[in-house]
């Protein structure tokens, strides 16, 4: 499903002129199958966000490759990586980042806009994503008349409506109270059995971490492999 090799990654720092290039990630390999919770666990200024943005074509790695569902990413052009990424990724973050002026509904339906779906087969589709995350009753509802927990749930059904078959979780109970994050990692469970999910989840949360199959700590540019888990 993914497959990274030898990733690596610097950034520069200091004036133009006297930059010096500083590794972030250090020949970084990591494979993960098909319906598989993947977490990468790492402090703040780890690589975690390089490592999201190079798995999701938003960065070029300076070496190594990237294949997901077999595809070289770095081959692709922006367009054809822009493409791509709407057939292959889903993605759920810390903030939402929601269109507060979008119903959670409309919210839901706008990569299907963007896609160019029927109206009759989008709108089927969102109603039974709002009723598998338990946001049926609230469809019509704005974002700032929505609790944090439930806005998480329109980003997870945001991010599953287009069907892809890999979910990036940024942070994905960040924002929320314990006992918010505990109903948005059940769910994380729940929607990886029943669609056979595959999740790969970044976050500074031991308790997050838990729920993955395999965890990894993301140390001084390298991926340090942690306890693995009997598969849910």
């Amino acid at each position: 499903m993914i497959e990274i090799q030898n990733l690596q990654h610097t950034f520069a720092i200091g004036k133009k002129g006297k930059e010096r290039r500083v590794p972030v990630l250090k020949g970084l390999t990591l494979d993960v199958k098909k319906g598989e919770i993947v977490a990468i666990l790492g402090k703040s200024g780890s690589g975690k966000s390089t490592l999201l943005n190079v798995l999701a074509g938003f960065m070029a790695p300076e070496s190594g490759s990237v294949k997901v569902n077999q595809q070289e990413t770095a081959t692709l052009n922006e367009a054809e990586m822009a493409k791509f990424r709407l057939a292959n990724f889903g993605f759920i973050f810390q903030n939402f980042q929601l269109m507060p002026g979008l119903t959670a509904f409309e919210n839901v339906e706008l990569p299907l806009k963007i896609k160019g779906e029927a109206e009759g087969e989008r709108r089927a589709k969102v109603q039974q994503l709002l009723e598998k995350v338990g946001l049926a009753a609230v469809a019509d509802h704005y974002p700032n008349e929505l609790s944090g927990g439930q806005q998480q749930r329109v980003s997870i059904a945001r991010a599953l409506v287009t069907e892809p078959p890999i979910l990036l979780a940024d942070e994905p109970t960040g924002s929320l109270d314990s006992e918010t994050e505990e109903d948005i990692l059940m769910l994380i469970q729940s929607l990886n059995r029943s669609l056979g999910l595959t999740f790969v989840i970044i976050t500074h949360d031991e308790e997050v971490a838990n729920v993955a199959h395999r965890k990894y700590r993301l140390h001084d540019g390298e991926l340090v492999k942690g306890e693995k888990r009997h598969a849910i």
